[in-house]
């Protein structure tokens, strides 16, 4: 060891990959006692060079094998399991701060790091030893000196940990060296509990760089997460959509670079593929409850739900079948909080809301702009009149309804339920537009489009109940009272057709007129006809409706006071209404109709006004009582005054046949004259 002016040390060690933690402590330990051994002859030796700076430390360089190790590293990784080599004694000399700076910046860091401690054990030395009980200063100067080399070479490990997958030209050995230097520094600095003394704090302490690792990938992955590009939405609409889509495919390839190369580098115990994921896991979930704290759209808001749910753990990112076994998704906890969660799928169904809204407002803008003022006819499919609200509407619920139950039941729920709140605000809506259309224009297309409607919305009801289980029962209220509003439209513009024809009824034109009795069925059947392509029962009942009210507005024509008709005038106005009634009759019976009970109802009266004998007309007034037991006082009496009977002969007649009346049970669908309005009959003396 001696050479005069100079000191040597020897120190041999011997890595393996079984126990190289255990041996790394006890070649320092080898090292420090060497160390201690000569210190009484190098406090001599500088007393000699008293001259020189005393910042320099003559101490001998650490083990060749740390110098051999950074100068002829492996050329590849093997998990640390088989690194090591046989350490020759060399000759060293004292390295100052500066050197050991430029040894880190050089990323020599085993041997920068062997300087270090060698510094760090003399300044415990003379510390111990009091050295500087007259001088603490200069002891708080070393103490900073030391802390400050290994703070370096913390930022060094930092720079090496995000080097590793931002450089692509980074040399593996790099890690497998570090993680060689974490192992020295953890068996050099043990865990101790004893209390550190005023003013050198800084020395003998743990540096826990492998902690410090930790928080360097969790760094690292931070930087990778928000690395990924991601435009403006002024720079493009689909933005996050792109952002995202960056997002999956860059950290992918990271992770498949830790698990085919950097996983090698680290021992088993650092769990690296589980600590990147985790790291990785952490920074996605900051940066998209980031994302969600902002405005976003409706798609936008879907496009980050969709990621989340069902993206992220996929084949297409975390579970992509070449990143198996090694990154497990199970354990991670959720990518954004309940909270988080919550919010966002509230902002969707809030920003849904307005869209929906919209699909229905474009639904009704082009019935009115490309159906309506441009008159197209109504399709017709299987001679049913046939409109797309039904199969629109059912779009728009099935596309939002699907895209919400792929990201969740309860979203799904929502969504459902927000889609049927729509529609019952919408369907009101439709009927008022639609009313007042066919209030002002006198389209021919009305009674198509009116069927098409109402088939459609019939529809609707079935669509909805098959596809999504939804309960219809207030959309069917709805739809009722819809239905019943286009009846009494529909009724309204028959009325307005035939009504003019009804005023004819029992005039003297009428009555002398050659004209064939189908004029009235004829302006009917415009109206009727359109019935036949409307689904039953719907179309049946609507029938029923118009037949009904055909035969009321006839009756109502009829018993309205007249003037006084002789015998022959009251023949030919028998037979013309019989006539007349039976080519309606028939007419409607052929579209659909089956209210036969209404057709006795002007045939009686028919026969009331051309009987000759007098005897046999109570015999058809009764037949009207008993046929319409729903028919008054007043009813009878207007009619046997058109027959030109005298007030005394026509109250005889209704006394006789009262008791029929009362005695008879007339059902709910035989009431035809309650709602006819009496006349007022005037007798002149």
């Amino acid at each position: 060891m001696n050479s005069p002016g100079e000191e040597k040390m020897e120190v041999s060690s011997e890595l393996s990959s079984s126990d190289s933690q255990s041996r790394d402590s006890g070649f320092f330990e080898r090292g420090i006692k060497t160390m201690l051994s000569i210190r009484k002859s190098k406090r001599s030796l500088k007393k000699e060079r008293g001259k020189e700076d005393t910042g320099t430390w003559n101490a001998k360089r650490l083990l060749q094998t740390l110098r051999s190790f950074e100068e002829n590293k492996p050329t590849t990784c093997n998990g640390m399991g088989k690194v090591g080599e046989q350490c020759e004694p060399i000759e060293a000399k004292p390295l100052s701060v500066m050197e050991i700076n430029e040894l880190i910046q050089k990323r020599q860091l085993l041997e920068a790091f062997a300087s270090i401690k060698l510094m760090e054990d003399e300044t415990i030395a003379e510390r111990d030893s009091e050295k500087y009980s007259d001088n603490p200063q200069e002891l708080v100067r070393k103490s900073k000196d030391v802390d400050l080399l290994y703070n370096s070479i913390t930022k060094a490990i930092q720079s090496i940990v995000e080097a590793t997958l931002e450089d692509p030209t980074l040399q593996l050995t790099m890690l497998t060296s570090m993680v060689t230097l974490i192992a020295h520094e953890e068996a050099a600095h043990p865990n101790t509990d004893s209390a550190a003394r005023p003013g050198s704090d800084l020395l003998g302490r743990p540096r826990k760089w492998r902690e410090q690792w930790r928080e360097a990938v969790n760094e690292s992955a931070r930087k990778r997460v928000l690395k990924a590009p991601m435009a403006s939405r002024e720079e493009a609409n689909s933005w996050l959509d792109l952002h995202l889509h960056f997002l999956q495919e860059h950290l992918r390839e990271d992770l498949l670079k830790i698990k085919s190369s950097v996983k090698k580098c680290y021992p088993e115990e650092y769990q690296v593929c589980d600590t990147y994921v985790e790291a990785f896991h952490n920074a996605i979930a900051s940066h998209l409850q980031e994302l969600s704290q902002g405005p976003l759209d409706f798609h936008e808001l879907y496009t980050l739900l969709d990621w989340v749910a069902n993206t992220y753990h996929s084949e297409h990112f975390l579970g992509h079948p070449e990143l198996k076994p090694e990154v497990k998704t199970e354990n991670l906890s959720l990518l954004l909080t309940p909270a988080d969660w919550d919010k966002l799928k509230n902002d969707y169904i809030a920003s849904a809301k307005g869209k929906i809204k919209s699909y229905f407002g474009n639904i009704l803008r082009l019935e009115v702009k490309e159906k309506w003022e441009k008159e197209v006819h109504s399709e017709e499919k299987e001679n049913i009149y046939h409109a797309s609200l039904s199969f629109d509407i059912q779009t728009i619920f099935g596309q939002h309804v699907k895209l919400s139950r792929d990201i969740s039941r309860s979203l799904e729920t929502k969504m459902l339920e927000l889609c049927m709140a729509e529609l019952l605000e919408f369907i009101p809506r439709f009927e008022q537009e639609f009313t007042a259309w066919s209030t002002a224009q006198d389209s021919p297309i009305f009674v198509p489009y009116l069927v098409a409607y109402i088939n459609s919305f019939h529809d609707l009801v079935s669509g909805l109940e098959t596809a999504f289980q939804v309960n219809t029962e207030q959309l069917q209220k709805i739809l009722a009272a819809l239905t019943r509003n286009f009846t009494n439209v529909f009724l309204t513009k028959l009325r307005t057709k035939a009504q003019p024809l009804f005023k004819k009824i029992l005039t003297k034109k009428w009555i002398l007129a050659t004209e064939r009795p189908e004029s009235l069925a004829s302006a009917v059947s415009q109206f009727s006809e359109h019935l036949q392509h409307m689904r039953e029962p719907l179309g049946q009942e609507l029938l029923r409706e118009v037949h009904k009210y055909v035969v009321k507005e006839y009756v109502t024509q009829v018993i309205k006071p007249r003037w006084k008709m002789n015998r022959e005038t009251r023949q030919q106005v028998s037979r013309k209404m019989s006539l007349e009634a039976a080519t309606v009759h028939h007419m409607l019976i052929d579209q659909g109709s089956d209210a036969d009970w209404l057709l006795p109802a002007i045939n009686h009266i028919a026969n009331i006004i051309g009987e000759k004998k007098k005897d046999k007309i109570k015999a058809y007034v009764k037949e009207l009582c008993q046929d319409y037991p729903d028919i008054r006082k007043e009813h009878v009496l207007a009619i046997l005054a058109l027959r030109g009977l005298g007030r005394a002969r026509r109250a005889a007649i209704f006394r006789q046949v009262h008791q029929a009346q009362q005695s008879s049970d007339g059902g709910e669908g035989c009431r035809l004259f309650a709602e006819i309005d009496i006349p007022v009959i005037i007798s002149c003396f």
